[in-house]
């Protein structure tokens, strides 16, 4: 296994298997650099939508399957790029820049993102799953505002808010992965859904929270959207069940 310093990138090597497993990390999928004020990081970022993170696409042409499981990094108060020129913001707040929203920053990221790879001509035969949004579902106030993950029950159908800002993500995505697909198509890269919105939005109850015990983090330990174990076990088996009906190879 292979690892780097800051922990953000792993390799498992299965030699046995013919089988390689890869971790790669990138927050916005494009090139971004954290915002520095009087020499503290602000934990806003400046995205340069138009040129891609390349510690992940420097690995494409050695990659058979991809999964992107990306969104949360974007609801930060970010500042976007296009040809070097500021075009917007997201969250910020400041006069004279236009507030485009995360929604924005997604669509344009994935973009970038998919188009990167049906143009890349030796990363043909790709097949491209993406992971839908995942909600916070913080009550009473944001993640670092005072909100809070405390419920002990899942959410009945009935009770699921279909139409807030978790789903507006989920179809920017979707939306962006079918023309994609359209594209693939004519050089054999293979763009699925892996649609777990929904069932998350229905396990309110799935977050670690004040439950955790991480003293650096009381109380906003959010994490159905990463963590492990919890209801994101279940994404493996939607995954799965997608290989199995869309690939041959697995059946």
């Amino acid at each position: 296994m292979y690892k780097d310093v800051e922990d953000k990138f792993r390799t498992w090597l299965f030699p046995h298997h013919n089988f390689t497993l890869m971790v790669l990390r990138t927050e916005f999928l494009v090139f971004a650099t954290e915002r520095v004020i009087n020499g503290s990081l602000t934990g806003g970022f400046d995205l340069h939508l138009d040129k891609l993170n390349g510690n992940w696409t420097q690995h494409l042409t050695n990659i058979d399957y991809v999964i992107f499981s990306d969104g949360h990094w974007f609801l930060r108060p970010n500042y976007l790029y296009e040809n070097g020129n500021l075009i917007g913001c997201v969250y910020c707040g400041e006069a004279g820049v236009q507030d485009l929203g995360p929604g924005y920053a997604i669509r344009r990221a994935f973009q970038a993102a998919f188009n990167y790879i049906n143009k890349c001509v030796e990363c043909s035969g790709i097949v491209v799953l993406l992971r839908t949004f995942s909600a916070g579902q913080f009550d009473q106030g944001a993640w670092n505002e005072g909100g809070f993950c405390n419920r002990t029950r899942p959410f009945t159908r009935d009770e699921v808010k279909i139409g807030d800002q978790d789903w507006e993500f989920r179809n920017i995505q979707i939306e962006e992965i079918e023309r994609a697909r359209k594209d693939g198509e004519k050089n054999g890269n293979m763009f699925e859904i892996v649609d777990v919105t929904r069932a998350m939005l229905m396990r309110p109850d799935g977050h670690p929270g004040a439950y955790w015990g991480n003293k650096w983090m009381k109380g906003y330990s959010d994490c159905i959207h990463w963590c492990l174990p919890g209801p994101i076990d279940t994404w493996n088996e939607f995954l799965q069940e997608i290989l199995r009906r869309k690939l041959p190879i697995f059946h």
